[in-house]
């Protein structure tokens, strides 16, 4: 199977996950499932119902994660030497040429990519016309608003 690229915070956070469902979910659904076949007639039971759908859902979230921690390539951006260069689990500092504005995002894998927090997917668009540039370089990115520009500024592995 493909190796999935995490973070150590993006492997701690699904770990964190896991162990919830785990130890807080699971048991959870099986204490509702038992009080929704003490009511009696399964056919009509819409609490049985919900309940075995909403374990369905759990367990399928468990094998998930598990596969996905089992495959996982960790990958602790403190410890990179990629010479200057945008990589997996880079933070770089970007100037949208056209605006001016500065944003700051971070490399990490499909899992942990959260826009607010300034994650982006190692699979976005933006972060694909990084990966390999150094600081000073131009990048253009096929944004849906059209192509937007972008100069790196800076490129830190923290």
């Amino acid at each position: 199977m493909k190796r999935i690229p995490l973070t150590v915070n993006g492997a701690e956070l699904l770990r964190t996950e896991l162990h919830q469902l785990k130890t807080v979910a699971r048991p959870g659904i099986i204490t509702a499932i038992a009080e929704a076949r003490s009511h009696g007639d399964l056919s009509e039971n819409a609490d049985y119902d919900a309940a075995t759908e909403r374990q369905g859902f759990i367990e399928s979230r468990i094998a998930e994660l598990e596969s996905k921690l089992g495959n996982a390539q960790i990958i602790d951006p403190a410890l990179l030497d990629a010479d200057g260069r945008c990589v997996f689990g880079a933070t770089i500092d970007i100037e949208d040429t056209d605006a001016g504005q500065v944003l700051t995002y971070q490399i990490v894998g499909d899992d942990e990519a959260d826009i607010k927090q300034g994650k982006i997917s190692v699979s976005s668009p933006i972060a694909r016309a990084l990966i390999g540039k150094t600081a000073g370089d131009v990048v253009e990115v096929q944004a849906p608003g059209g192509v937007r520009e972008y100069e790196i500024l800076d490129v830190r592995y923290v």
